[in-house]
């Protein structure tokens, strides 16, 4: 990752926005020059590849909109913790931003924490934009106070077994954390299944700690169930282990995942990630095809010559774009009463691919892309 990029982004997340606010409206977070948005964000003290990116994407768009002005004159302002991927501190942190007067929540990564942080939005009533995460609990049931911008993950998985069912594969196999959102998403996963008139073959649920015996014993149930292709939501480093053994035994199965942790798991399995193909929830940050995709490489050479593009920084990007769409959208007079009546009926074109809200369905992107990686650990579309 570009070093002058990092310490930018370091400085950056180690901002803290103190403001003095008084009256209604600020204390909402709105003072006359400033908008103040609480971002909970699990950046593991930078060990977070993904969540940093997509921190650096944000601040990207951020910047580039306060450099233009703001918005109606008010510059954004963020207030950002770091929940270090744990929905218990996420949800603190929401609070806690709450407490200190942010306008909105905005962008919590992965799944545990935005489901987390959600919660914190609905007790407090406090609207919670642009989490970077797909489990179902963000969608089903109606959430009138969350505002996803990214496709939701079943629309991952039908995007994979599609694509699995095209080429001839017509098995499938899933590995999932061992919880309720995971048993949601297997349930989805088995329904596509069946309407594609793909056989499921095979569950792998995980909780905790996974032991080296453990993933021995899922990769004898694959020699044994033998799925054509085996999708994964959840660990990445748990993942990149039970492809090296699985490779290591023989097994011929096609390896998907979604697209978090993509490139971390790409990475890590170096030449063993040739020929996986993974769901991607935005455009590819490398090529040209798309508007947005152009937007954002200009705007991230502009910041930096030798910036680094990755799918992280395009989403924190897009994300980040979205809701200053948002906040023009409503006006110069400012209130969460006001942004909530204009996201009751939003349409938002973010480059070519279109984020939509209305009041019973806060769908935001449908968008999803299939990347496969090829040599040398690149990803192609």
């Amino acid at each position: 990752m570009n070093r002058m990029l990092n310490v930018a982004c370091r400085a950056w997340l180690a901002l803290t926005v103190s403001l003095t606010l008084g009256g209604a409206a600020r204390a909402q977070g709105v003072t006359d020059t400033s908008i103040l948005l609480g971002q909970n964000l699990a950046l593991q003290g930078g060990k977070n590849d993904y969540g940093v990116a997509a921190a650096q994407g944000m601040k990207l768009y951020i910047d580039q909109t306060n450099a233009a002005g703001g918005v109606h004159g008010r510059q954004i302002l963020t207030r950002i913790l770091d929940d270090d991927n744990k929905a218990d501190i996420a949800e603190a942190n929401a609070r806690q931003l709450v407490k200190e007067g942010v306008f909105l929540l905005f962008g919590a990564i992965d799944g545990g924490p935005s489901t987390a942080v959600m919660k914190a939005a609905n007790d407090l009533k406090v609207p919670f934009f642009g989490p970077l995460a797909g489990p179902p609990t963000l969608r089903t049931p109606y959430q009138p106070l969350v505002f996803p911008v990214r496709a939701e993950h079943k629309g991952e998985f039908q995007a994979l077994m599609n694509w699995g069912k095209s080429t001839g594969l017509k098995t499938v196999g899933f590995m999932r954390a061992d919880t309720p959102v995971g048993q949601m998403h297997l349930a989805n996963v088995q329904r596509i299944a069946q309407e594609l008139g793909l056989q499921f073959v095979q569950d792998l649920p995980f909780k905790g700690d996974v032991s080296d015996a453990q993933i021995s014993e899922w990769v004898k149930a694959l020699g044994s169930s033998k799925p054509d292709m085996l999708l994964n939501h959840g660990s990445a480093g748990l993942y990149q282990k039970l492809v090296t053994q699985a490779k290591g035994a023989g097994l011929k199965t096609t390896f998907m995942a979604v697209n978090s942790g993509s490139s971390q798991i790409a990475a890590g399995l170096g030449p063993l990630a040739k020929g996986m193909v993974f769901s991607q929830v935005v455009p590819s940050p490398w090529a040209r095809k798309m508007a947005i995709a152009r937007e954002y490489q200009e705007a991230a050479r502009k910041a930096d010559p030798n910036a680094v593009f990755s799918y992280g920084a395009l989403e924190g990007y897009m994300t980040a774009k979205a809701m200053v769409m948002s906040l023009r959208a409503t006006g110069r007079d400012l209130s969460r009463d006001k942004w909530l009546r204009t996201m009751s009926d939003a349409r938002f074109d973010l480059g070519g691919v279109i984020a939509r809200y209305k009041d019973g369905d806060h769908e935001g992107l449908r968008f999803v892309d299939l990347s496969i990686v090829g040599s040398e650990g690149r990803f192609v579309q």
